[in-house]
């Protein structure tokens, strides 16, 4: 197999599925595609068959979520002995570049672990990410979601996590720390995984020179509620899973605030059951966390202070009703 594979996860993805693949097969650094047909109801999988027959297709009998299609994908490539696998959405496309650059910034930067690219809206307008940070109230958010595209971003900087959409991963440390969180299902599996390759000692890199473009929520936005559940059940175990004992206490009653202004929020717009669902889902998940918890914890390399030192003080740019609400907590270092 090549130096790379690009995993892409597709669930009912035709209409987009094209153009992405398009971009990829036409990326200045060669690399092996695997599609992984998640389930899909529409079709996509005739549409792959027909019409791409150098991709790799892994159909799978449903739909696993991002985090079990692309764990799919990834351990194929794994299984292959790829050195660098990218994850890439069904609903971006490439720049043609963007695979070229991220490979020649892990092999200058051997501590970096993952490194992420500027991701834009489809119509190159405002930006999607151009990394991930996670905030002192235990919220992560995508830096420059919704700003217009500028140079303001245009500095190779290391972030606190990578968005799974369109990043690449070096297989050493995918094989120390670890695949996606498959009971994340979806949203913040990506800022979980960076998190573990925090906690283990590797680093983030943003690359601004890699470029891709995002149709933003086309397939979330398929699910009335999706959103809501997934989020309720996923910000609590992002935090318990990762957070050292130290930075979990100092975030916790920022979080406790946050989560339920979260469900208050949820019912408001008319989705209290899906938020009840993705509550109790999450509670149901606690014991199976609590242990990854104490794994992950003792095979930490990295201090408390050096992890207080790399999170965002105060809350995300785009949480209006909580600034709003509540003056901004100030942050206290912690010592080693």
């Amino acid at each position: 197999m090549s130096e790379v594979a690009v995993v892409i996860p597709n669930w009912n993805g035709m209409e987009s599925l094209g153009d992405c693949l398009d971009s990829l097969l036409a990326q200045s650094l060669p690399a092996a595609i695997i599609v992984v047909e998640n389930g899909s109801k529409d079709s996509s999988l005739k549409f792959l068959q027909a019409n791409y027959p150098a991709v790799i297709v892994l159909q799978q009998p449903k739909n696993l979520g991002f985090a079990g299609g692309v764990n799919v994908g990834v351990r194929y490539a794994l299984e292959k002995g790829s050195p660098f696998i990218a994850l890439f959405n069904n609903d971006a496309v490439a720049d043609r570049r963007w695979l070229e650059y991220l490979v020649d910034s892990l092999k200058k930067h051997p501590k970096h672990g993952i490194a992420t690219c500027k991701f834009m809206d489809i119509n190159e307008s405002s930006l999607d990410s151009t990394g991930d940070q996670y905030t002192s109230w235990g919220l992560p958010f995508p830096r420059g979601r919704g700003e217009p595209v500028s140079d303001h971003y245009d500095q190779h900087v290391e972030v606190f996590a990578a968005s799974g959409g369109a990043s690449l991963y070096r297989v050493k440390m995918l094989q120390e720390v670890g695949l996606f969180d498959e009971d994340f299902f979806a949203y913040y599996e990506d800022v979980d995984l960076s998190f573990r390759a925090q906690l283990a000692g590797w680093k983030v890199r943003y690359v601004p020179e890699a470029l891709a473009y995002h149709q933003i929520g086309a397939t979330s936005s398929k699910i009335k509620g999706f959103t809501t559940y997934q989020t309720m059940k996923n910000l609590p175990l992002l935090l318990w899973k990762n957070a050292p004992g130290n930075v979990f206490w100092r975030i916790l009653p920022r979080f406790i605030v946050a989560y339920y202004s979260f469900m208050f929020s949820a019912a408001w717009r008319a989705q209290t059951w899906p938020a009840v669902r993705g509550y109790f889902r999450m509670l149901s998940l606690l014991p199976k966390k609590s242990w990854q918890r104490w794994r992950i914890q003792h095979n930490r390399t990295v201090t408390s202070a050096y992890i207080w030192g790399i999170i965002t003080p105060g809350l995300p740019p785009n949480a209006h009703k909580l600034k709003l609400l509540f003056h901004p907590i100030k942050t206290m270092r912690i010592k080693k």
